[in-house]
């Protein structure tokens, strides 16, 4: 137990307030007042030293760090956010590497740039290691890139009031970044790392990896399988909800096709209804048939139509040609599915398929599935990380923590490991507005977001 000051005035100056008390001006008599300050100073005194009864001298060591580097942290932060890096901006994710490249060399990390094919146009990832042979083998998961591309309008980093900023990718995920590097830069700083074995591996394509995953993928996967614990930092639902299982994505793509002939004879059997029509049948009987089971959604995130069609995927731009007074000769469709295991994807598919088979009139329709991220399920191992996260969280004064709802959150880069290793994610910072412009950082929350990582990692290590 740490130390604490016999003067009054000098534990209150610890906790935020002034060394010196202002000159009373109350009309309240001198004894109450002394007798109210009392008891205040008891309610303070006693508060601080349950919390640090349940906290080793270490460990208090660490938070002190914490609130030492917090200035530093910040600045960091914002320099990352201020660095446009949409997925499709290579050189954007590339410079945020190197901000992290430079920091944690700092801290004693050997880094190095992850490449991937050209024809992926992806800019590769960045990754930190430390080697030891003691304690758990731990797997830090961020990512460098956010959904703001280079040719959207730009919102820097901007303090909103005293507890709220904001700026792309601020929570989702430069803020959880941030504090991956705060973390372990204060176990550092107190030889806590030494002879541990830490990896730090921020991808540069989760909000769009490079197809096929399993190349975009492959070095990320082998390295956390020499791990034990794998640790996503993707934005925190507060202090009272840990992430132990994530719904897996998947893509689809819809083509239709109708008769192209003048208007007038739209619906006739000759006719048919041409490829709209079809088209949003299809997404209609979609919703009838498959909305409201749990755990799944299917979004149809872009649509076009016309005589005459035009799409590019890797820019994720299309083109359509017509008329009022044509019927359309072509409709596409891109969307996603998301779920919570194989056997719900699966059926989810034969069921969209069926739906597909049952064309109106002159038209035909076909669906193609595409894999993509798998889903994380909860485990054991999983919910004993929760367990360890709890007691942290407790002995700190910040409450429990439980396992979220699956269906909270959409898929993640950590899906990818949950066969190889125990997973928990959601560790990173609160906020708001992900992937919009209205984006937030919640700043009061933020710090003892930070803290709490800290001793949870440090309770990890030596586990």
């Amino acid at each position: 137990m740490p130390d604490y000051p016999s003067q009054p005035e000098k534990h209150l100056a610890i906790l935020g307030w002034p060394d010196k008390y202002p000159k009373n001006k109350s009309s309240l008599p001198e004894k109450n007042l002394s007798m109210n300050k009392l008891l205040l100073f008891a309610l303070i005194l006693f508060s601080h030293q349950v919390l640090a009864q349940k906290l080793t001298k270490t460990e208090s060591k660490l938070l002190s760090v914490i609130d030492k580097n917090y200035a530093e942290s910040l600045a960091l932060l914002q320099e990352t956010v201020d660095i446009n890096s949409g997925t499709l901006n290579m050189e954007g994710v590339r410079e945020v590497g190197r901000v992290f490249e430079r920091e944690f060399a700092k801290i004693g990390f050997q880094t190095e740039w992850i490449t991937l094919p050209d024809s992926l146009k992806r800019a590769g990832h960045f990754v930190a290691t430390k080697k030891g042979t003691k304690g758990k083998k731990l797997f830090f998961i961020g990512h460098l890139d956010t959904v703001f591309e280079k040719d959207m309008p730009f919102y820097p980093f901007t303090m909103i009031n005293d507890s709220t900023a904001t700026g792309q990718g601020v929570n989702d995920m430069k803020g959880g970044n941030v504090m991956i590097f705060a973390t372990l830069k204060a176990l550092h700083e107190l030889g806590l790392l030494e002879d541990r074995t830490v990896t730090v591996y921020f991808t540069g394509d989760e909000e769009n990896a490079g197809d096929p995953s399993w190349v975009s993928r492959q070095d990320f996967v082998e390295r956390a399988k020499a791990s034990d614990i794998a640790l996503g930092y993707e934005t925190a639902q507060g202090f009272s909800i840990a992430t132990i299982a994530r719904r897996g994505a998947s893509g689809w793509t819809l083509k239709t096709t109708g008769n192209q002939v003048h208007s007038a004879g739209v619906f006739r059997e000759t006719v048919g209804y041409g490829a709209i029509y079809e088209a949003a049948r299809i997404l209609n009987q979609f919703r009838e048939e498959l909305a409201g089971e749990q755990y799944l959604t299917f979004n149809p995130g872009q649509i076009i139509g016309g005589s005459d069609i035009r799409y590019d995927e890797n820019t994720g731009t299309g083109e359509a040609l017509g008329k009022t007074n044509i019927v359309a000769r072509e409709a596409f469709v891109t969307g996603d599915l998301r779920f919570l295991g194989e056997e719900q994807k699966e059926n989810a598919r034969k069921k969209m398929s069926t739906i597909v088979s049952q064309n109106l009139n002159g038209t035909t329709a076909e669906i193609k599935f595409e894999d993509g991220i798998p889903s994380m399920p909860p485990t054991s191992g999983n919910r004993a990380l929760v367990d360890i996260l709890n007691k942290v969280s407790l002995d700190m004064g910040y409450g429990a923590v439980k396992a979220g709802d699956p269906g909270s959150r959409g898929a993640g880069d950590i899906s990818y490991l949950a066969e190889f290793v125990d997973c928990i994610d959601g560790l990173g910072a609160s906020g708001t507005g992900a992937h919009s412009p209205a984006e937030t950082i919640n700043m009061k929350q933020y710090p003892d977001l930070m803290k709490r990582s800290t001793l949870f990692i440090y309770r990890l290590l030596n586990y």
